[in-house]
């Protein structure tokens, strides 16, 4: 590291470092191939999942690559006239010249009278997310032929596969754009109130921007070597968490470089101390980041790998920017770039700190070092408050909860629930041998929540039945009715136990279940890597085992809070199937980013004056740019709630709340709590403060304290020695 350190932050090697960084960018940018991300993002279940295997068997069929658009005409709630049903029959009728076959476009009223369904197969490379202009504009021709010549008031409104596809995919159009902007501007404004200078959140922000630009061109090129489905949403996180991790590792060092420019003259040797002194914690706060996202590699649903991967190299890409190029930039450009509070030295080392100690953090590191007990208890009360508002949470959203607002095609399917069989947009898809198509109707025929069942084609040995179910798509009634359909089948046995029941509700039930294994598999490893971590860095096993409790602490209580705002405020029902797993994520990796930036420091001054002492000094140190950095990120990660995605909101809102808890109460009193209740302890089975003098006028202690320093201390290991 002092190596790389010396090289970035010389005299003459900064330049070069600067220009070799430029150089290789460029190059980078210009050679590797652009690839693209996909609007729509695929289910990427295992090849386990029986969904999948239906999936994969239909491609056999010769309908294979056939779709449904979904009409549903509408007043509004009022009865259609008669020139309402004539202007349908002429909309079915134009419809119909378009589909694979036509005499199947009949339009149905609902018994109530107020609105009619048609249903209209289609060819899926015309019309499907493959198409020429895509799915939007496959939804859009269809729209414009659905209305025209409709009467006023009456409309035609699109749902089913299509509808969904299309709406989902319109969520994430310009979703790059929108994301980077406004995650551009946020930072832009909290780095200018941040650093109070008109000048130096430029650096820090282009180095960043660029380190973004670099991740996305590397990650696109790299998804079809390594296999692997780059969509709008992870593009969305990784420029998120890039724009996050980048913006608090700049934070940290910049904070540590303007530290040591009132110290010395030589903006070389500030430098080269900032980097020696804060990259082993940027370094290992970006690995921790990094391996636990790679943990996802291990999962079943090929877009949490996906994520894994796009994310891992984002990280670690942010990681080199921080350390290589960002030092070099701010070498290059001078004291001048912190106008107009440019750092001067104050003089000797020890005066500098005398004067900087009687700040915010160092009265509030007194006060909690004084009752810690107390600091402590009503902290975890506080964070266990918010955790009980996990109490009746739910996981999983139906169809129709899955996007912010109302689309088209939530606005149809309401339509359908109130007036047909809500089931009836859905898609079950039975897969049976041949010779046991009666037994397997039957069973389908008997299984509640079963409203019909018609024979379809065959191909290699196995007919398609289709079923219409009587729950809506998605659903928990639906996915009932799913389980219990390849329940009755497997305990049929024979020929009809070879059945498989697919579609998109079992589509989607496998996804909620490979998510759930995932996250039971996925958090254990992120847990064990930070442990590891940490205890590598800190050479502790206490304080791993309680900066990890204090994370957990935290997680349990972000979700809770926002369970709360979810059903209360925002109407969301559940949570997305992957969002708890994607929020222990990023909360557990960059939760323990700011304890990693704290008790590095803390470990740092421990070794001159002490823990408790220590951990005074650290937090008077780190208190204003890790606290900065949390809000920083908190709402980098809140700017997801751009974007009409449930799941992304739910993601943001949960890793803004839980960020700024770790941030403003975690980190600021409860670990300094509990280090000054372990003392000494804490850093078992390494003893940092054996060392220590005690110094009372520079610590602010009073006669032979016993906080880790000073002659008691000394005693004590001298005696343990």
């Amino acid at each position: 590291m002092r190596a790389i350190a010396r090289f970035v932050s010389g005299r003459g090697t900064a330049w070069i470092a600067l220009g070799a960084a430029a150089v290789a960018i460029a190059l980078l940018f210009a050679l590797l191939p652009q690839g693209e991300s996909d609007a729509y993002p695929p289910s990427g279940l295992p090849d386990s999942s029986d969904a999948k295997q239906v999936s994969a068997l239909l491609e056999e069929f010769p309908d294979a690559d056939t779709t449904a658009a979904i009409f549903v005409y509408s007043r509004g709630g009022d009865a259609l006239t008669e020139a309402d049903t004539a202007a349908i029959t002429a909309s079915a009728a134009r419809l119909a010249e378009l589909s694979l076959a036509p005499q199947a476009v009949v339009p149905q009223v609902s018994d109530d009278g107020t609105a009619a369904l048609l249903a209209v197969p289609l060819d899926g490379a015309e019309y499907g997310p493959d198409s020429e202009g895509g799915i939007e504009q496959a939804a859009t021709t269809l729209r414009d032929d659905a209305n025209a010549g409709l009467p006023d008031g009456l409309e035609a409104l699109l749902t089913g596969p299509i509808g969904f596809q299309a709406d989902i995919t319109n969520a994430f159009a310009g979703a790059d754009f929108r994301l980077l902007l406004v995650t551009v501007i946020v930072v832009a404004v909290l780095l200018i109130v941040t650093y109070r200078s008109p000048v130096l959140w430029i650096v820090p922000l282009a180095v960043v921007g660029i380190a973004d630009g670099l991740a996305r061109v590397v990650v696109t090129s790299l998804a079809d070597p390594l296999g692997i489905t780059i969509d709008a949403s992870i593009g969305g996180i990784l420029s998120v968490l890039v724009f996050g991790a980048g913006t608090n590792y700049a934070l940290l060092l910049v904070a540590r470089y303007r530290e040591e420019l009132t110290r010395q003259e030589s903006r070389n040797r500030a430098m080269l101390t900032a980097v020696t002194s804060a990259g082993p914690a940027i370094a290992a706060s970006g690995g921790t980041v990094a391996l636990s996202l790679l943990t996802l590699l291990f999962a079943e649903l090929a877009g949490n790998r996906a994520l894994g991967v796009a994310c891992a190299i984002g990280v670690a890409i942010a990681i080199l920017f921080a350390l290589l190029v960002l030092p070099a930039a701010l070498v290059v450009c001078g004291r001048g770039l912190f106008w107009p509070f440019v750092p001067r030295v104050h003089g000797a080392e020890g005066h500098h700190h005398a004067a900087a100690k009687p700040g915010f953090w160092t009265r509030l590191g007194e006060g909690v070092r004084r009752r810690p007990a107390v600091v402590a208890i009503v902290a975890t009360l506080g964070i266990g408050v918010l955790a009980v508002g996990l109490t009746g949470y739910q996981v999983g959203l139906s169809q129709t909860d899955q996007l912010i607002g109302d689309p088209e095609s939530v606005v149809a399917q309401r339509i359908v629930d109130d007036s047909f069989s809500a089931g009836l947009t859905g898609q079950t898809v039975i897969l049976t041998p041949d010779a046991v198509v009666a037994e397997a109707t039957t069973v389908a025929e008997s299984v509640d929540g079963v409203e019909s069942v018609r024979p379809g084609e065959s191909a290699n040995g196995l007919t398609r039945l289709d079923a219409t179910l009587a729950a809506e798509p998605e659903s928990d009634a639906a996915f009932a009715t799913v389980e219990q359909l390849r329940a009755d089948y497997a305990a049929a046995g024979g020929e009809v136990g070879e059945t498989l029941v697919g579609g998109a509700d079992a589509t989607a039930l496998d996804t909620n279940t490979a998510a759930a294994n995932d996250q039971a598999l996925i958090i254990p490893l992120i847990l064990a890597i930070v442990f590891v971590i940490l205890a590598l860095l800190l050479r502790s096993l206490v304080a791993p085992v309680l900066l990890i409790a204090s994370v957990l602490a935290t997680f349990f209580a972000s979700l809770g809070a926002s369970n709360v705002i979810f059903q209360n405020l925002s109407g969301f029902p559940a949570f997305d199937s992957n969002v708890i797993l994607f929020a222990f994520l990023f909360l557990v990796a960059l939760g323990v980013d700011y304890n990693i930036f704290l008790t590095t420091r803390a470990r740092e001054e421990t070794v001159e004056h002490g823990t408790r002492a220590g951990m005074v000094r650290a937090l008077s140190s780190t208190g204003g740019v890790i606290t900065s950095a949390g809000i920083l990120l908190a709402a980098v990660f809140a700017v997801l709630g751009v974007l009409p995605v449930v799941a992304l909101t739910q993601i943001g809102v949960i890793v803004c709340i839980g960020v700024l808890l770790d941030t403003l109460v975690v980190r600021t009193v409860l670990v300094p709590a509990l280090v000054f209740l372990t003392g000494d302890w804490f850093w078992w089975p390494s003893r940092p403060a054996r060392n220590a003098v005690q110094d009372a006028s520079r610590d602010g202690e009073t006669g032979g304290a016993t906080d880790g320093g000073g002659p008691a201390h000394a005693r004590h290991s001298a005696a343990a020695r």
